[in-house]
């Protein structure tokens, strides 16, 4: 296919995007995009790979990401702070910013917040604080302004920015997704919520080629998605490892350059 336009998308999931880092490690060496998207955690990863980081040095720093173990918690002074403290996490946000810059094309989705749009933004536009505001939880995190809006997390109103591939020309997609369903029935119901009011639908072109990997049932428990624990980032990458490993000769047929 002459014209193809391949892409790699890489779902919102918190924690559970140490899955993403297993199953780039099984694939990188078969699967080349052209482009990579990626919505809250898989932004920041999708950010890495962008800009070239080894497959191992990838899974390292999910091995080591002690600063999402434990957030202090604080009050919150206005009803867009969150819970939590997360200065420690944004000082990793801002090392992976700043040790990568892409040499694919690269997109990220955050959410307009005030709007309950989402936003495309592509790699010469991205700064930190974007990649900050992309994984900023709603309610939890900090929301972040930059230019005049207040932007939230990216996979607030799509875990999957299979849309915003597409709409950057992307006519064959490889969807590493681990947050099919929002995780517990709390994060559902608000989501859920959400989404029924916002103008914003994801609409996928019918012609588009998607493969999707992902985990047979959700990775873990909603607590498990907000706090690293080494065994759980451990375990989940040696299961996109291993689940990557069983579809890497199709991967490499379904996405053959000519």
């Amino acid at each position: 296919m002459k014209n193809a336009m391949t892409a790699l998308v890489l779902s919102a999931g918190g924690m559970y995007g140490a899955y993403q880092a297993g199953a780039w490690k099984a694939l990188a060496d078969v699967f080349r995009p052209d482009l990579v998207v990626g919505a809250s955690i898989g932004a920041l990863t999708g950010w890495a790979i962008a800009g070239g980081c080894p497959p191992d040095e990838l899974v390292d720093r999910w091995l080591h990401l002690d600063a999402a173990a434990h957030y202090p918690w604080k009050f919150p002074r206005s009803p867009l702070d969150g819970l939590f403290d997360t200065t420690a996490l944004q000082r990793v946000i801002r090392d992976v910013y700043e040790s990568f810059q892409p040499s694919l094309h690269f997109a990220m989705v955050v959410t307009d917040l005030m709007k309950l749009r989402p936003r495309i933004i592509r790699g010469n536009e991205v700064s930190w604080q974007h990649l900050v505001a992309g994984t900023s939880i709603l309610g939890l995190f900090d929301q972040v302004r930059l230019g005049g809006r207040i932007y939230s997390d990216g996979g607030l109103l799509s875990a999957n920015p299979l849309w915003a591939a597409a709409e950057m020309g992307a006519t064959q997609c490889l969807v590493i997704d681990v947050l099919p369903v929002p995780p517990g029935s709390l994060a559902r119901v608000l989501v859920g919520a959400i989404r029924a009011v916002s103008p914003f639908r994801a609409e996928i072109p019918p012609g588009l080629e998607v493969v999707r990997l992902a985990p047979p049932k959700l990775l873990g428990t909603p607590l498990e998605s907000l706090y690293w624990t080494r065994t759980n980032a451990a375990a989940w990458i040696r299961a996109g490892e291993e689940q990557g490993a069983a579809i890497k000769h199709s991967i490499a047929n379904c996405f053959a350059r000519e």
